[in-house]
């Protein structure tokens, strides 16, 4: 079984016990950040070690960075290490339901580091309760450290300028994650000024689910992203949002559909906004 991109519920129910599989718990609430933290104390798949947001999958920020900038990694990598993570280790994620927080885990060790065996739980621990599979409180057992060798690729991400030039690019494209009325600039609930980057195009990561917190099939995606795409191939694409989280839920769905090669704005508009030198649009 191929163990890359997207497992459902019942697939992991059957691999729970190989010694290669590693778990994470990436639970989070923006506006409340211990939120996921709480949630995996009341309860998790066993085994699972908590991956926090802040902590684990973002880096100390400045005054001119996004909320979530990537850690360094190399120290990204020993994190993984002392997590157990060997090169031939099962790495799976999840989060409440929709994998927008997993798929930022995803990205970070498949695409960027290089872990060939990453993937996430379609549906998240709703999907995992509904199905009356177990849960613990019990903490994740201690491992030996491992051995994996990050390969980052510096291709997979690319800084403001690239994103600038790429948003006024005709033969490129990048889409906005972010919901319809914040990429308008009609709210901003939390970065410092509202709007988007001019050319960007609104591709919400709200719509790449179900009702039920699992991805949309693959063909329905890849209809919904060659209305944002148009002629553009997927490697001449890039994804934003507020500050690199749900951009990689776009990519995670982009790979779901067969649409591999799109690179990650991971500052996006937090970032953005931060540079008064910065160009912003409004409206549609």
């Amino acid at each position: 079984m191929a163990w890359q991109t997207l497992v459902s519920a019942e697939q992991v129910a059957a691999q729970l016990g190989d010694p290669r599989l590693l778990v994470f718990d990436c639970r989070y609430e923006l506006a409340r950040p211990e939120a996921g933290r709480e949630a995996y104390l009341r309860g998790h798949l066993a085994g699972a070690f908590h991956a926090d947001l802040h902590h684990d999958l973002a880096g100390p920020t400045s005054p001119t960075s996004g909320r979530h900038p990537l850690p360094d990694p190399q120290v990204f990598a020993a994190r993984l290490q002392r997590w157990g993570v060997a090169d031939d280790s099962l790495l799976l994620a999840y989060d409440d339901a929709t994998s927008m927080w997993a798929s930022r885990f995803w990205w970070m060790t498949a695409k960027w580091l290089g872990h060939r065996h990453v993937a996430v739980l379609d549906g998240g621990m709703r999907r995992w309760l509904q199905l009356g599979l177990p849960t613990t409180t019990d903490p994740a057992p201690s491992r030996p450290a491992g051995d994996f060798a990050a390969r980052p690729d510096t291709r997979a991400y690319v800084d403001a300028d690239t994103t600038q030039a790429a948003a006024l690019d005709p033969q490129r494209r990048v889409l906005d994650a972010r919901a319809a009325e914040r990429y308008r600039g009609e709210v901003e609930p939390i970065d410092p000024v509202a709007g988007h980057v001019p050319g960007a195009i609104n591709h919400p990561s709200s719509g790449v689910v179900a009702a039920d917190g699992r991805l949309l099939p693959p063909a329905e995606l890849a209809r919904a992203f060659a209305q944002t795409l148009g002629p553009v191939a997927p490697a001449d694409a890039i994804t934003m949002c507020g500050s690199g989280v749900t951009a990689c839920h776009l990519l995670l769905a982009m790979e779901y559909a067969g649409l591999s090669g799109a690179r990650l704005y991971p500052g996006s508009w937090s970032e953005w906004s931060r540079d008064p030198a910065r160009l912003v649009a409004r409206g549609r």
